[in-house]
């Protein structure tokens, strides 16, 4: 080699060598210290990402039904790689189940602690019998790709999370049982009030979303004195939780009283074969009766974390006021319309609704032989639609947070007839997780989930889902019913069969006002 050539090779090895150091440092395994120690996560696509954080102690043996504890410490770097078993239910959920399930996820554009981004905090559905942070559709990368922290949090599910009992009541210093689940939720949210800064979150800037269970769960952190403060903004997805309680419950009337859902407790036991507290804690999870038929399934007014029906404290003022961005899809009756007699149909309405059970099949007419939309849509409004548009009328009376009403319209591929968009259909819309491979999606569809997953963060940013290059979303007031239609085309229209909501409001304020008992009960 000449002595010329020498300074020409030494600098492409200097080169090379900065190049290979500066990939290695943006590949290296992201390390932060959090309230417990220190966790490793990986780098993911540019972004710092972190699975199966601990946020309270396992909630087994004698912690099994009581209040979520905090989660040991450690010395070790904890590896943080993975999602973390899903929280014990019926069936084989993604990343397997366990009791052992309250851990939290966090997808992160910016891992330095001055980077203060606004943060989303996930709560999943289920009917509170299932669910998972571990599913592909609700993964947070590519909202965090446009410049959020993005959290996803477990909670306890079914009856492991929300079974009442009188002897659960009688160890609680606060006299009460049940509501676990949502106590999981907001010792997650404490956690991430303490902690999020760490990952380059504004812990002054969190908003949770949440779809069905999940968005009734944030209805109900809205609610909630013991969430006070946590978040500053809240997205609910076909959620609301404003119908009074009854001893049996229907989609819309799911709550039941401390009283009640205690007595369902004792049922429960005797259902297990479990002669006391004692022997019911002992029981392996895979021989206790779990899911939708047993008794002890739902959060319930305890007087606690929830003080009392969110109707009434919603009209006096009390509850988290903050701004919201909540609705709903326009044919969630087609999942939840459990047959195709139009005389089964009626007979059901009768059994529910007694007295104003004319009125409603008036409202929401059958036609034909089947089971139509308009009819479907009782269903809808039932459950979802009447506690969304409530939600929106009472916050815009009584508060001071603005209130971003939409309805998402857009049917699957090959939808069929009148069925429009079924429950759950715009949670990948939302996230942006659109199937890639799925032939049946348009350029329109693409372009509708660019345009939800803006207003979704902006929302988070600013409090506010307006921004560039998206429809201008006006605010729902007192004055003007103003709804965001999610479609092929976003637009502003009418609330969706307000004549007929305004009848089905006529039941619930009667049930929640004059203290009107269900007929067949």
């Amino acid at each position: 080699m000449s002595p010329r050539s020498f300074p020409s090779c030494f600098s492409a090895v200097l080169l090379l060598l900065v190049m290979s150091l500066s990939c290695h440092a943006q590949s290296a395994a992201p390390q932060i210290r959090v309230s417990q120690g220190v966790v490793e996560g990986v780098v993911e696509d540019g972004l710092s990402v972190f699975k199966g954080i601990p946020f309270a102690a396992p909630p087994v043996g004698p912690l099994r039904w009581r209040a979520p504890q905090p989660a040991p410490a450690w010395d070790t770097v904890r590896l943080t790689k993975d999602f973390a078993p899903s929280p014990y239910q019926p069936g084989q959920p993604r990343a397997g189940k366990s009791e052992d399930c309250l851990y939290l996820n966090v997808w992160t554009p910016d891992a330095s602690a001055n980077a203060r981004l606004p943060v989303m905090v996930w709560i999943y559905g289920g009917g509170f019998s299932f669910g998972s942070t571990a599913e592909p559709v609700t993964d947070g990368a590519r909202l965090a790709k446009k410049g959020v922290v993005v959290v996803s949090i477990a909670y306890r599910v079914g009856q492991l999370g929300f079974l009442a009992h009188p002897e659960l009541s009688a160890e609680n210093p606060e006299g009460v049982s049940g509501n676990y689940g949502l106590l999981d939720q907001i010792a997650g949210l404490e956690w991430v009030r303490n902690n999020i800064a760490a990952f380059g979150g504004d812990p002054e800037r969190v908003t949770i979303f949440g779809e069905s269970a999940g968005g009734i769960s944030v209805s109900m952190l809205c609610a909630s004195p013991l969430a006070n403060g946590l978040f500053q903004g809240a997205i609910s997805q076909s959620g609301g939780s404003f119908g009074p309680t009854r001893p049996t419950t229907f989609p819309g009337e799911n709550m039941r009283t401390l009283e009640q859902a205690e007595a369902g407790g004792r049922e429960y036991a005797e259902q297990a074969g479990a002669a006391s507290l004692e022997e019911l804690r002992a029981f392996p999870a895979d021989q206790l009766p779990l899911g939708m038929g047993f008794s002890g399934g739902w959060p319930i007014i305890d007087g606690h974390v929830i003080p009392d029906d969110q109707y009434t404290m919603y009209e006096r003022g009390d509850y988290n006021d903050v701004p919201v961005l909540i609705g709903y899809n326009s044919d969630e009756g087609l999942s939840f319309t459990r047959t195709d007699d139009p005389e089964a149909f009626r007979a059901g309405v009768r059994e529910r609704y007694g007295k104003f059970a004319g009125f409603l099949l008036e409202a929401y007419p059958l036609s034909g032989s089947g089971i139509g939309k308009t009819a479907r849509d009782l269903n809808r409004d039932a459950a979802f639609g009447w506690h969304t548009w409530t939600w929106a009328n009472l916050q815009a009376r009584t508060g001071t947070g603005n209130v971003y009403l939409y309805y998402f319209d857009n049917p699957p591929p090959g939808a069929q007839g009148d069925q429009g968009s079924p429950h759950g259909q715009e949670i990948p819309f939302a996230f942006g997780t659109l199937d890639p491979d799925n032939s049946g999606l348009t350029s329109a569809d693409r372009e509708l989930s660019a345009t939800m997953t803006a207003y979704w963060t902006n929302f988070a940013r600013y409090g506010d889902p307006n921004g560039d290059n998206v429809p201008q979303w006006p605010s729902y007031t007192p004055e003007q019913h103003r709804v965001l239609y999610l479609t092929d085309t976003p637009h502003v229209g009418p609330v969706p069969s307000e004549s007929a909501l305004r009848v089905l409001d006529d039941y619930y304020v009667w049930r929640l006002k004059e203290g009107g008992k269900p007929w067949t009960e």
